[in-house]
C-alpha cells in the first residue's frame, strides 16, 4: 500500500475528516484491521489565515511548500493539500516536492463529468469563489461554474471562518446554505468547495446533487494507494 501524504490544519476540523475518511475507505476496500498509511503535517491555521487576509499568497505558498517537503521526507508517495482555498498555491507546493500532488479541483471535476453534468454551482470561501484560480481549473475540464450573489458569497464565507472552522454547526446556517443553493439557476449540481462545508451540508439536505470535495479527494487518494495490492 502506498503512503498518503496530507497537508492539513486548514482547518484541523476538516483535516480530521480527511484522516477519518481515508481509514474508513481503506477498511471498506480491504476489510479486517486494514487502515490507511498516512503522513500528516498540520499547520497553524491562524498563521495561514492571516496571510490570506493580507493577500500574502507567496508567503503562504512558501510555508506550505516547506511543509510539503517535510511530508515527502516522512515517506509519503503522493500528496493531498487538504483545503480548497490553498490550491491557489498548488504550483508552489508541487514544485517543492518530487512526488505527485493530486489536485482537488481535478478530482471534483472528474466526478462531475462522470455524472454527465456540465453546469454546477460553487460554494466555498470568498477566496475560492471570487478569485479565478479554482474556477479556471474546473472550467479547464469543460465545466460551467455558477456563483452565488455577492451577498450570499459573504454569508457563506462568514459561516466557514466564524463557525465551521471552529467546529460550530448551526441549524440556522444550514438553512441559510440551503437557501443559497436553491437560488442557483440552471445548476445541475453544486460543489461543496470548502472542506468544512461537508460538516454542515450533506446530500440529504438539498435536492440538487452535491459534490463533496473532501470525500472525492480522499476517494481518489485511497484508490491510488491500494491499487498496487489489489
Amino acid at each position: 500500500m502506498l503512503t498518503i501524504g496530507m497537508l492539513g490544519g486548514m482547518s484541523w476540523e476538516s483535516s480530521a475528516e480527511y484522516y477519518r475518511l481515508a481509514n474508513v475507505l481503506v477498511r471498506e476496500h480491504l476489510g479486517g484491521l486494514h487502515s490507511a498509511k498516512v503522513v500528516l503535517h498540520s499547520v497553524d491555521f491562524a498563521e495561514v489565515e492571516r496571510m490570506q487576509v493580507d493577500g500574502r499568497w507567496d508567503d503562504a505558498g512558501k510555508a506550505l511548500a516547506e511543509a510539503a517537503a517535510q511530508v515527502q521526507a516522512g515517506g509519503a508517495d503522493f500528496l493531498l493539500i487538504c483545503t480548497n482555498t490553498m490550491h491557489k498555491v498548488f504550483d508552489q507546493v508541487q514544485a517543492a516536492v518530487d512526488i505527485p500532488v493530486i489536485h482537488l479541483g481535478d478530482t471534483t471535476a472528474q466526478a462531475i463529468r462522470r455524472a454527465g453534468f456540465t453546469t454546477v454551482g460553487l460554494l466555498g470561501t470568498g477566496f475560492t469563489m471570487d478569485q479565478p484560480f479554482y474556477r479556471e481549473r474546473l472550467e479547464s475540464h469543460g465545466l460551467k461554474v455558477l456563483l452565488p450573489s455577492a451577498e450570499d458569497r459573504a454569508m457563506v464565507h462568514r459561516v466557514i471562518y466564524d463557525e465551521l472552522c471552529l467546529g460550530i454547526v448551526r441549524e440556522q446556517s444550514r438553512r441559510a446554505y440551503q437557501d443559497v443553493i436553491s437560488r442557483f439557476e440552471g445548476a445541475q449540481g453544486v460543489i461543496l468547495g470548502c472542506t468544512e462545508i461537508e460538516l454542515l451540508i450533506t446530500q440529504a439536505d438539498v435536492q440538487l446533487p452535491v459534490f463533496p470535495t473532501t470525500r472525492l479527494h480522499v476517494e481518489a487518494a485511497v484508490e491510488r494507494a491500494i491499487q498496487s495490492i489489489l
